[in-house]
């Protein structure tokens, strides 16, 4: 199979449940230090994530509000930055890494907030006839091994082709929060299933009665993780939701149109070894910013002062 060229980033959400920390600033570009002690908004985890797998062009979808601000982000010094005094060195690399990661980037605006679905949707013109990689903006992805997330999932992607999503393992007291899936596993990879159930955000009775799977322990089912490889194909279903105005709560959602796509046979879904992190919530954000401190550069200084807290044991 080919190489990926394309990945699509959604971040056009107003990220209420992060306010009044998002009134001005866009969720996805709330600061985290990263684990090469660097600080950079979450957007650019995102961006430096799809750009180590290999991906050649990123789409990021946005509001009308957020695009000055991000276009800005991933372009030139200013005047002003470039006469700033302090640690010159890493000033330029950053700004010319910056520079770098921009000229990869194409911004698509989400004029009105009408669901994920739409706003997948509007990246129809970008990602063209090719299969591609889509992410939730508002999720921190930290691999436990070598290979990026994103790496793993086309690892599989190699070896199912159609439809893939990641998963995780998740505790049905949160289920109610995301999508959720089931299936058969597959004999040849034990990481991967073939998908016949999805349901968006089912509650807990629901994912009990319809998704529950052999191969997990009791009380816990998979939920997206916040990486899926969509064939062009999506984009026809995502019409039909928009054309037949087939919506939740005033929303076209994606996961009608993954439904469609599970309907038609060839949807696969695949475990990663690593976490999605939620920065969309306030408990979720401290989450990833812990867990890629501990993975990083400050990661033993932390656990020091932690356990002088008497907070850390690990």
């Amino acid at each position: 199979m080919r190489a990926f060229r394309k990945a699509l980033i959604t971040a056009a959400g107003r990220g209420t449940r992060q306010f009044p920390a998002t009134r001005t600033l866009q969720k996805e570009m709330l600061p985290l230090v990263d684990r090469d002690g660097i600080t950079k908004p979450a957007l650019q985890l995102l961006v430096e994530e799809a750009v180590q797998a290999g991906i050649e062009q990123i789409g990021i979808v946005v509001n009308p509000e957020s695009e000055a601000g991000i276009r800005a982000y991933f372009g030139a010094l200013t005047e002003e930055e470039a006469g700033w005094s302090d640690d010159k060195q890493l000033l330029y690399e950053q700004a010319e890494h910056l520079q770098a990661l921009g000229e990869r980037i194409v911004t698509i605006v989400q004029k009105e907030p009408l669901g994920l679905g739409h706003a997948v949707y509007l990246a129809k013109e970008f990602v063209g006839d090719e299969p591609f990689v889509m992410y939730l903006g508002d999720h921190v992805l930290l691999s436990h091994t070598e290979r990026n997330c994103t790496t793993q999932v086309l690892d599989i992607y190699q070896r199912t082709g159609g439809t893939l999503s990641a998963v995780r393992p998740t505790p049905e007291g949160r289920v109610p929060l995301y999508g959720t899936l089931s299936g058969e596993p597959l004999s040849h990879l034990p990481t991967a299933l073939h998908v016949h159930t999805m349901i968006e955000k089912p509650s807990i009775e629901e994912a009990r009665r319809r998704l529950r799977m052999r191969s997990l322990p009791e009380g816990v089912y998979y939920c997206f993780f916040g990486i899926n490889v969509f064939p062009p194909r999506i984009f026809e279903c995502l019409e039909r939701t928009i054309v037949e105005g087939i919506t939740l709560k005033g929303e076209y959602q994606l996961t009608t149109a993954q439904q469609m796509l599970v309907q038609e046979g060839d949807y696969y879904a695949c475990e990663v070894q690593g976490e999605a992190l939620d920065i969309g919530i306030p408990q979720g954000y401290l989450e990833a910013q812990t867990a890629l401190a501990l993975a990083g550069t400050f990661g033993e200084a932390l656990r020091h002062w932690l356990k002088q807290r008497g907070g850390c044991d690990s």
